[in-house]
C-alpha cells in the first residue's frame, strides 16, 4: 500500500438553505442518551471518478447539503442541557462542517485488495474519536469529500445520539438524490415528532465534564471485509432450518426452499440470524474461550416496527434497543449451527411492543449510558443492517463501488453488517478482532466455505 496521508485542502461551515421550521427544541430519548458516550457514526461511500470538474463537484455537493439541511434541521443544531438535566437537540441553524481533502496517491483497486481495511479509510472521515456527548459544542454532523487518484469518497460522520442507522442513512440517501437531481423535494421526508413511548421525564446524570467511552479504543486490532453471496447465505440458512424442512427437500433446491412453504414461516430463522449463528461459533472457536465461559452476542434491533401503534419508519432519532443473547462457549462451540441460530432467533422474536416498552421502563429506573466494549473478551456486538440502502447513494455518476467506515466505535468483536453491493440478498460483514482471533477464524474452514474472495 502507499503512503495513506491525506491532505486537507479546504474547510467551512455549511448552514441551511432555510430557517428550521422546528421552533422547539427536540428532547433525546431514552433510546438516544445512552448513545452520548459513544463516538459519531462514521459512514462513507467509494464512488469511481465523476466527469465534473472536482471544483465544480465541490460547489454542487455544498449546494445540495445546504439544501438537505433544511429537511434535516435537527442535524444543523446544537445539543443543550437544561438545569434539570434534559438533554435537547437546539434547531438553531449553527451548520455543520464540511472538508474537501485529497489523497491522489491513492487508487480504487490499491485500497480495496488488501485482505485487511487499510488504514487510509481512517483519514476519510472528520471528528474522529469525538463522543457524542460533544455536541454540545461540536457541529452535529460533518462531511469530509476526498479526492483520490481514480474516485470520490464521501465520508459522513453523524453524533449517535442524534440518529440511529435508519435515520442516518435516510438523510445520507436524500443528500445524494438532491445532488443527483438538482431538486428540492425529496421523496422520504423526516419524521421529528417526540410524542413516543421513548420520550421520557428520566435524567441521566454525568460527570462534570461529560461521560468517557466505555471501551479503551488502543487495543491492537484487525480489520476485514468478508463477504457472503444470496447463494452462500442460503445454504447456511438452509442448514440452521434443517429440522424444519419436510423429508425429501434437497441442497439442490436451495435457492427456491423457502418460497415452497415447507417451513413453518414462524419458526423460520432468517438468513441473517443464520449468518450471526455462523460468526458466533466462530468467533468463539478462535478465541479458545473456556467452555464454562459465558460468550454474549448482542444484536441492535430496530423498535419502529415492534411498537403498537407503529412509528414512522422514517421517525428521526434513535429506536433501537439492544437484544443481548447469551450462552457457555462450550454449548457455542459443541452444539450444531441450529442450535446457536434459534438462541438468536428466539430473541429477536421475542422482542414484540411489550419487551422494547419494558425495556424503556427498565432504563427509566436506571438511566445509564450503553456499555459499548467487550470488557469480559466473550462477546460480540452485530451494529448496522444489511437492509440499509447504502448502495443507493448516487450522485449523478453511478451507484458506490464500496462502502466503508472510520474508526468510531471500533473495538474487538464489533460487527457491522452492510448489503452486499451485488444485491439480492448478498452481505458483507466488517469483522473486527483481535489479531489471534482473525488469523482464528481465517482458518476455520466451517467459516470460511461460505466467504467469497472473488467480488
Amino acid at each position: 500500500m502507499p503512503s495513506s496521508s491525506v491532505s486537507i485542502i479546504s474547510k467551512c461551515t455549511i448552514f441551511p438553505d432555510h430557517k428550521s421550521p422546528i421552533k422547539k427544541t427536540l428532547k433525546l430519548s431514552v433510546s438516544d442518551l445512552p448513545m452520548l458516550s459513544c463516538h459519531y457514526i462514521q459512514k462513507g461511500v467509494l464512488l469511481s471518478r465523476p466527469s465534473l470538474h472536482i471544483d465544480s463537484l465541490i460547489s454542487l455537493l455544498k449546494l445540495s447539503l445546504s439544501t438537505t439541511l433544511s429537511h434535516f434541521p435537527a442535524l444543523a443544531g446544537r445539543l443543550t442541557t437544561d438545569p434539570a438535566g434534559h438533554v435537547y437537540i437546539t434547531c438553531d441553524d449553527s451548520g455543520v462542517e464540511f472538508i474537501q481533502a485529497r489523497a491522489k496517491h491513492l487508487l480504487i483497486d490499491d485500497i480495496l485488495s488488501p485482505l485487511d481495511v487499510p488504514v487510509c479509510f481512517r483519514e476519510f472521515f472528520a471528528l474522529d474519536n469525538t463522543l457524542s456527548f460533544s455536541g454540545h459544542y461540536k457541529p452535529l454532523a460533518a462531511l469530509q469529500v476526498t479526492e483520490i487518484g481514480d474516485g470520490i469518497f464521501i465520508g459522513l460522520t453523524v453524533n449517535h445520539a442524534v440518529t440511529d442507522g435508519t435515520s442516518f442513512w435516510n438523510f445520507f440517501n436524500t443528500f445524494a438524490e438532491i445532488t443527483k437531481g438538482a431538486t428540492k423535494t425529496i421523496s422520504k421526508s423526516p419524521s421529528f415528532r417526540r410524542d413516543t413511548v421513548f420520550n421520557s421525564p428520566a435524567v441521566l446524570r454525568f460527570p462534570k465534564g461529560g461521560p468517557s467511552a466505555t471501551f479503551s479504543g488502543d487495543e491492537p486490532l484487525r480489520e476485514r471485509i468478508f463477504h457472503f453471496t444470496r447463494e452462500s447465505i442460503l445454504k447456511l440458512k438452509l442448514k440452521a432450518n434443517q429440522n424444519l424442512i419436510a423429508n425429501g427437500v434437497t441442497d439442490g433446491k436451495v435457492t427456491e426452499l423457502f418460497k415452497t412453504g415447507k417451513i413453518n414461516p414462524t419458526a423460520e430463522i432468517s438468513s441473517f440470524q443464520s449468518l450471526c449463528a455462523q460468526l458466533w461459533r466462530s468467533v468463539t472457536r478462535a478465541r479458545n474461550l473456556e467452555k464454562g465461559k459465558a460468550t454474549t452476542f448482542r444484536m441492535a434491533v430496530n423498535c419502529r416496527h415492534r411498537l403498537e401503534p407503529r412509528l414512522e419508519p422514517l421517525y428521526f432519532g434513535n429506536a433501537i434497543q439492544s437484544i443481548p443473547t447469551v450462552a457457555l462457549a462450550g454449548d457455542v462451540s459443541s452444539n450444531d449451527l441450529h442450535w446457536s441460530a434459534d438462541l438468536l432467533h428466539q430473541n429477536v422474536v421475542a422482542h414484540d411492543d411489550a419487551t422494547v416498552r419494558r425495556g424503556v421502563e427498565d432504563w427509566e429506573s436506571n438511566p445509564r449510558l450503553f456499555p459499548l466494549g467487550n470488557s469480559d473478551g466473550a462477546s460480540i456486538t452485530m451494529g448496522s443492517s444489511p437492509r440499509f440502502p447504502m448502495y443507493d447513494n448516487d450522485f449523478g455518476w453511478g451507484r458506490p463501488v464500496a462502502v466503508r467506515s472510520g474508526k468510531a466505535n471500533k473495538f474487538d468483536g464489533k460487527i457491522s453488517a452492510f448489503p452486499g453491493r451485488e444485491g439480492g440478498g448478498s452481505v458483507d460483514l466488517e469483522v473486527v478482532l483481535a489479531p489471534a482471533t482473525m488469523a482464528g477464524i481465517e482458518r476455520d474452514v466451517e467459516f470460511m466455505q461460505y466467504v467469497s474472495l472473488n467480488w
